[in-house]
């Protein structure tokens, strides 16, 4: 009798509990090597494809290459791991994935030359027989290179007499001084390489195609953007601030950009962000949000309906919990947020978000996951209704 009152009792609780994370799986078992940046899409046939780069270390391995899996739709395990690129004794990282308005797989990533991140060349290449058994069959792969021209050395000093006197900031060009930053502007060996991506590439309701980019070099952000379907690329000007780095741009309802950017800056270490009314070409001063960042990317993402998302690291050091943030007003304000990872003796990390919202309607995130058992990455599903339950 005792336990017909109690199932009914679990059953309401259950009922009543906040929602939690839908599903949480690896997409491969926990292993040594050194896994990181992933990046997700969902292709036209409903199967999901990760990349993430894989090796003994980051800029200064020079086994490091790309690596994949996909999900096949209805699935709810990962396939096995496959090869995406790998640029012989040079490193491969931070790539991102990207599927165009005519369904073209986009592979962009950044080989790292002379191991220094500011070296780096952008490469990519393009598929559109990727939705069969293991890696996409590669059609065309090129480099981008962008010219941010004069306007990018007078925009920094503008950006840096704006923001006023310069707190201590890291940067390879300049350690902590802005002046030299602005003189390192003049060098365009400096300014035209070395732009890095990290975040998702965003197609405008315009049909312009905004690629985030930053620089360890300089320690800003900037964006490329093409009008011609990836044929060309330009250079905006750049996102000034105090470290302002790896930018997540999502797009407002009336045209207006927002990019929100990790912190690479001094104390107090926040979430940045920064607007564009002009289609991304120019960009406001990058300034504090409330919300904590212990210099780790974030991103973020629009959902039908006008919701947005914001998955972030919650706290000023450590990468040890993993929150999202909900907006009903565009970004304005973010009065819903829930705690998606946390590990109290930080024996565990999770870092490099990436979240994208399926056909499905579901928030689909994947994530970089270290403990004592090993590396892998993370991916998980969830309602964004969940996030209002927390």
């Amino acid at each position: 009798m005792r336990i017909c009152l109690f199932l009914p009792a679990l059953l309401l609780l259950a009922l009543l509990a906040p929602a939690t994370v839908a599903d949480t799986v690896p997409i491969f078992p926990p292993q040594e090597k050194h896994v990181h940046s992933s990046s997700i899409v969902e292709c036209p046939n409903g199967d999901y494809l990760a990349v993430w780069f894989y090796g003994s270390g980051e800029r200064k391995s020079n086994d490091v290459r790309l690596r994949g899996a996909r999900l096949k739709k209805g699935e709810t395990q990962w396939g096995p791991v496959f090869e995406m690129a790998d640029t012989p004794d040079l490193p491969d990282c931070n790539p991102v994935m990207y599927i165009d308005a005519d369904d073209k797989l986009w592979l962009i990533w950044l080989v790292v030359h002379t191991n220094r991140w500011e070296r780096g060349i952008l490469k990519y290449r393009t598929s559109t027989d990727y939705m069969g058994e293991g890696a996409p069959n590669w059609e065309w792969q090129d480099i981008i290179l962008l010219k941010p021209g004069e306007g990018f050395g007078d925009a920094l000093k503008q950006g840096f007499k704006e923001i006023g006197h310069p707190e201590p900031m890291w940067s390879e060009y300049a350690g902590s001084y802005t002046r030299m930053l602005v003189e390192s502007a003049s060098d365009p060996v400096k300014t035209d390489i070395g732009w890095m991506p990290r975040t998702p590439v965003i197609t405008l309701k315009s049909g312009r195609i905004v690629l985030p980019l930053y620089s360890d070099g300089y320690n800003v952000s900037l964006m490329a953007y093409s009008d011609d379907k990836g044929a060309t690329w330009q250079s905006s000007a750049p996102v000034v601030g105090l470290g302002n780095i790896q930018p997540a741009v999502v797009e407002r309802s009336d045209g207006t950009l927002k990019a929100y950017m990790r912190d690479n800056g001094a104390m107090p270490k926040r979430i940045i962000e920064a607007t564009s009314t002009d289609q991304g070409e120019t960009w406001s001063i990058g300034t504090d949000m409330e919300f904590l960042n212990p210099g780790s990317s974030v991103s973020a993402c629009a959902l039908q309906g006008g919701r947005w998302v914001l998955v972030y690291n919650d706290a000023e050091q450590g990468r040890h919990n993993l929150a999202i943030l909900l907006s009903e007003d565009e970004g304005k304000t973010w009065p819903y947020k829930k705690m998606l990872e946390s590990s109290e003796d930080r024996s565990e990390s999770f870092g490099y978000p990436t979240i994208m919202e399926g056909s499905d309607g579901l928030i689909h995130l994947s994530y970089t996951y270290k403990s004592p058992e090993g590396k892998t990455i993370n991916y998980s599903t969830f309602s964004a209704d969940s996030i209002k339950n927390e």
